[in-house]
């Protein structure tokens, strides 16, 4: 049974592949959210400046602090979503899979350059995936609203103990610098969450039911637009959509 949820990667060639893609040199702060038994974080210590690595388990916290004993090697014991993540610059992490969605949502609140992240396969996918596609969602939108993304390698689950009962596979998030092309961002991602509460739907339908907007500002977009369902809509497609109707002085 995996601990916490967690999957401990032990594949040495795998953990240096992974350190690789991340270019980490002596002026990286390297953020690493679940840190468990500290494979990752030990070869981390070797390339990077400083590491912050976050573990919710208790019992991992204290084998963390008795085998990582590098001194640029900072062990947090604290739940990654509940904690405001102290300053850095890259983020490399075998997330737990039952936090990778909310964790990667909340990545997105903060100003970094690089994130080299070990996904479940399927949702690595989802992260990468083109519109009209059906891994295509709201997650795809704002990953890539956020980032230049990119599915690097999948890892086979022998690379991993206990074995995960699918494939993972490593993504890397190039963090875009602003001004990213949306007016308001809470504003846009609130569209994009309002556009795929029912990706079935049209446009103008879900819109009407998921935003308090008025037909009448809807008549400000591309009829053709409001006719397509939310997977088939481009990331610029979202952008000018979420500006036209925050220009028309639409403001929750």
């Amino acid at each position: 049974m995996a601990k916490g949820g967690q999957h401990f990667l032990v594949d040495r060639r795998v953990l240096a592949r992974i350190v690789e893609v991340a270019d980490l040199n002596l002026g990286d702060v390297v953020l690493e959210i679940g840190a468990g038994t500290g494979n990752l974080t030990e070869v981390l210590s070797e390339y990077a400046g400083r590491v912050i690595a976050i573990e919710k388990d208790l019992s991992l916290v204290r084998e963390l602090n008795n085998t990582v004993v590098s001194e640029n090697v900072d062990v947090i014991h604290a739940d990654a979503l509940k904690i405001d993540f102290p300053p850095f610059n890259k983020v490399v992490s075998n997330l737990p899979y039952q936090i990778s969605s909310p964790v990667t949502f909340k990545l997105f609140n903060y100003e970094f350059d690089l994130a080299v992240l070990m996904y479940q396969d399927e949702f690595a996918r989802r992260i990468v995936a083109e519109s009209g596609r059906k891994e295509y969602g709201r997650l795809t939108v704002m990953a890539q609203y956020f980032a230049e993304t990119k599915l690097l390698f999948k890892v086979p689950r022998g690379a991993f103990k206990p074995q995960p009962a699918v494939s993972s596979a490593v993504v890397r998030l190039e963090m875009r610098k602003r001004p990213r092309g949306a007016i308001d961002e809470e504003f846009f991602s609130r569209v994009v969450r309002a556009a795929f509460a029912h990706r079935r739907k049209k446009l103008k339908n879900t819109l009407l039911a998921n935003l308090p907007v008025e037909r009448e500002e809807l008549e400000k977009l591309s009829p053709e637009l409001l006719e397509v369902r939310a997977e088939n809509l481009t990331l610029a497609e979202f952008i000018e959509l979420a500006n036209t109707l925050y220009s028309s002085r639409y403001i929750l």
